[in-house]
């Protein structure tokens, strides 16, 4: 993303076709990262929920401990 963000400053003697592009592939990378968040936390809290235990989650993830409390607590599961 910093690479992407330095051309994308770098463009605006560049044609405004350039300039959408580089905007369009932001957008296309922010989304893709969104999904992958996503579909992390659905996989955390599917294996909270089968056994696994918040610290495996942690050294697994290499999120916070409080991070994971806080997934865990949007998905409705409470404090243990």
């Amino acid at each position: 993303m910093r690479a992407l963000k330095a051309a994308e400053e770098a463009l605006p003697q560049a044609d405004e076709h350039a300039v959408q592009a580089a905007r369009q592939i932001k957008a296309d990378a922010r989304a893709r990262v969104e999904t992958a968040r996503t579909e992390l936390h659905r996989a955390m809290v599917a294996e909270y929920r089968a056994g696994a235990r918040q610290v495996d989650l942690v050294k697994r993830t290499g999120y916070s401990r409080e991070r994971v409390r806080q997934i865990l607590r949007a998905a409705g599961i409470g404090a243990e």
